[in-house]
């Protein structure tokens, strides 16, 4: 293993010791394990230190757990990549990466030229390949405990978002982030490996949806956002 990258999941490791379970250590070397397989899987050759380096470092002081703070990332991780000497350009695209991956920057509509880069386009497929499927459900219901929110409100129906803001104000049950975010990942990955492996994990989060609703004994009327 390169040294800059065993150095960076040590980093990492004694970085998010203590982070909420669904943005933790196991949710980056999930990640880091995903990025590998599609980088692996593609025709193209994308640079593995920029693809690495960005899973590493991609949740390094998430903005959700640091009063809205979304410099302190990428901050912590030019930090962290200039402390292994890595080259001036491969810690500017790292940095590029984890300032626009995340799912809220769609709503703002301008996509910086990074998006363009199959570096980032394997690193944000194996982001949001986390967030789907069995481990998916699972962290979304973990986060919503987290944040005190409701697990599911018949009445309350899921949103459609205008802006990265209202997005990050969003407060609503736990079930209707499946409708608002991981039921659309799928038709939003960008390469084919990602598209592949997203299947079984967007039919498994139907399939439980079907199944919740059967136990809880109500079914919204909704199956997806008004427009």
């Amino acid at each position: 293993m390169n040294a800059v990258i065993s150095n960076c999941i040590s980093y990492v490791k004694k970085a998010l010791a203590e982070a909420e379970a669904g943005h933790d250590w196991h949710h980056i070397q999930r990640v880091h394990r995903l990025a590998l397989r599609i980088a692996a899987q593609e025709k193209q050759v994308a640079d593995l230190l920029v693809v690495e380096l960005a899973a590493l470092l991609h949740d390094i002081a998430d903005s959700k757990f640091h009063d809205g703070d979304e410099e302190l990332g990428p901050k912590r991780a030019v930090e962290f990549m200039s402390s292994q000497n890595v080259s001036k350009t491969q810690i500017a695209e790292v940095e590029l990466i984890i300032r626009n991956m995340s799912f809220r920057n769609a709503f703002d509509g301008e996509k910086d030229p990074i998006c363009d880069r199959l570096e980032f386009k394997i690193v944000q497929d194996a982001d949001r390949l986390d967030a789907i499927g069995a481990i998916g459900v699972s962290r979304a219901l973990h986060y919503g405990g987290y944040k005190n929110r409701l697990i599911y409100d018949p009445t309350i129906e899921p949103l459609r978002f205008d802006s990265k803001e209202a997005y990050k104000k969003s407060k609503g049950p736990s079930l209707n982030h499946f409708y608002e975010k991981l039921l659309k990942i799928k038709g939003q990955l960008h390469t084919q490996t990602a598209i592949g492996i997203a299947e079984k994990r967007h039919a498994f989060m139907e399939q439980f949806l079907n199944q919740f609703y059967e136990e809880w004994g109500e079914k919204p009327s909704w199956h997806r956002p008004k427009d």
